[in-house]
């Protein structure tokens, strides 16, 4: 039976599968992890897969998505109100005078305390729990075949990883959309808290979050295996020399050029959940598929410029400050993964 057109584009899509599998062979020795080995090497702080490694992974994603989305609140602002208001900010420039017209200068830092800790608990489980999840199916898999299907390993993980994220971020993604959506709703997060929770209980914390998976996973699939994949075409193809060679001032400007070219294509993939989050979050009663059906397949790509610059810049920043913490504390930071010795000798790659 030949294949269908639908699998005939799976297997050319360039994060694919291999076309063959491996049959699982025992050998001596200890079983080696995605891109390095769990050996301490030499000036390291700590071992690669340790408590105190995926600690400091946490706390890395902590300060890289902590500081930048709090520091692009302004843009987030006019996008989120070009969103549910398009009459009335009809552009990002026109969003921002409308802005400082009514509620001054001041009113472009609106929402920032809920932006600041929803997007540090939800950073800190977003990069900590990838690092744990990467290694541990990494370990299901086996060397060879991590390295064959790395790229769904970084799928996995990396959703895996989003789905507990976004419960750690959800109550304050739900204050700071009202905060910002809302004029004379509250201007705190101390006020907006306690009077949505008597409004409408714990369900107004919550009532977002599966937009909020839809939204966010796929955003973070596509920001980790992009950018691993990404990192690992720009050593092969476009850095003169091999990555050992390279300082690690020269490592961070590939981090942040890998960073900024997968947050193009999350800001893409993400976009449409996100206009129906921002929606949802400001409307009482509403649901996902009702505000969808509103906005149609035109209103929910509004606001995508925008949305690309932000994401884009965001997406390096968050790269390049994160590898900026594992430089800093000294942890392990394998190269890009290699074929194994044992699976180029049963490919013939080797004598």
């Amino acid at each position: 039976m030949y294949p269908s057109t639908l699998t005939q584009l799976a297997r050319a899509n360039p994060f694919s599968a291999p076309l063959f599998s491996l049959q699982k062979v025992e050998e001596p020795g200890p079983r080696r992890r995605l891109a390095a080995a769990a050996a301490v090497d030499e000036g390291d702080s700590c071992e690669f897969g340790s408590q105190k490694y995926f600690v400091l992974c946490g706390f890395g994603g902590i300060l890289s998505c902590g500081t930048t989305h709090t520091a692009v609140v302004p843009l987030d602002l006019v996008c989120i109100c070009s969103l549910v208001d398009p009459a009335k900010y009809k552009s990002i420039f026109n969003g921002f005078s409308v802005t400082v017209r009514e509620d001054g200068v001041r009113g472009l830092a609106k929402g920032w305390a809920p932006t600041f800790i929803g997007y540090s608990m939800q950073g800190l489980c977003k990069f900590g729990f990838y690092e744990v999840f990467k290694i541990v199916y990494s370990d299901l898999l086996g060397e060879e075949n991590t390295y064959l299907w790395r790229t769904s390993l970084y799928l996995a993980a990396s959703a895996s990883a989003e789905f507990f994220a976004d419960i750690a971020l959800a109550p304050m993604e739900a204050c700071k959309v009202r905060i910002q959506t809302q004029p004379g709703y509250a201007n705190t997060l101390r006020q907006c808290a306690p009077k949505m929770y008597a409004e409408e209980g714990l369900w107004a914390f919550y009532k977002g979050v599966v937009p909020l998976w839809m939204r966010q996973i796929p955003y973070t699939m596509m920001k980790f295996a992009c950018f691993e994949r990404t990192v690992e075409l720009l050593y092969k193809y476009v850095v003169p020399k091999p990555r050992s060679e390279c300082s690690k001032s020269e490592q961070l400007v590939v981090t942040f050029v890998a960073g900024y070219i997968a947050g193009v294509f999350c800001a893409i993939v993400s976009h449409p959940a996100d206009s129906v989050v921002s929606v949802l979050n400001k409307e009482k009663g509403s649901t996902a598929v009702g505000v969808l059906k509103r906005l149609g397949p035109k209103g929910v790509w509004k606001g995508l410029v925008a949305r690309i610059i932000m994401i884009g810049t965001l997406t390096a920043l968050q790269w390049f400050i994160y590898d900026s913490v594992k430089v800093y504390f000294r942890l392990p930071r394998p190269p890009p993964p290699e074929m194994p010795e044992s699976l180029k000798k049963k490919l013939g790659l080797t004598e």
